[in-house]
C-alpha cells in the first residue's frame, strides 16, 4: 500500500514517483474535491494510451491494475494504493486489469487551487 503521483515529464512521457506523506503536508491537510466515482473494471480490461481527463486521485479498493509508462516500464498497483494522476498532457499511459478479479477503484476529481 502506497501513495504515488503520476505526471508528465518534460519529454511528454508519463512517469510516476512514490510520495512520502510527511514530506507533503499539503496532502495531509486536505485537498478540495466535490465528488467520488466508483468504477469496476472487468478481468482482461485494457485501456490503450490515454491521458488523465483532469487532476484526480484514483484509489484501488480491490483487484490489481497495471499501468504502462512512456519509457516502457510498467507498475502494478493494488488494494490501498492511491495515485494522484496528473498526466493530463503528453503521450499518457496504459491501464490493464492485472488479476483474476475485477479492479474496483474510487476516483476523486480535484478542484483547481
Amino acid at each position: 500500500m502506497g501513495t504515488y503521483r503520476m505526471y508528465t515529464g518534460e519529454d511528454g512521457q508519463s512517469r510516476y514517483e512514490e510520495i512520502n506523506l510527511p514530506d507533503n503536508p499539503k496532502w495531509t491537510q486536505g485537498l478540495a474535491a466535490t465528488s467520488v466515482v466508483f468504477r469496476e473494471q472487468p478481468v482482461g480490461n485494457y485501456g490503450d494510451w490515454h491521458t488523465a481527463p483532469r487532476r484526480q486521485f484514483v484509489i484501488i479498493l480491490s483487484g490489481r491494475l497495471e499501468i504502462g509508462f512512456g519509457d516502457g516500464t510498467k507498475r502494478v498497483f493494488g488494494p490501498g494504493d492511491a495515485r494522484l494522476v496528473e498526466d493530463t498532457t503528453g503521450h499518457g499511459h496504459t491501464t490493464a486489469v492485472f488479476s483474476d478479479q475485477p479492479c474496483v477503484t474510487a476516483t476523486i476529481p480535484l478542484l483547481d487551487q
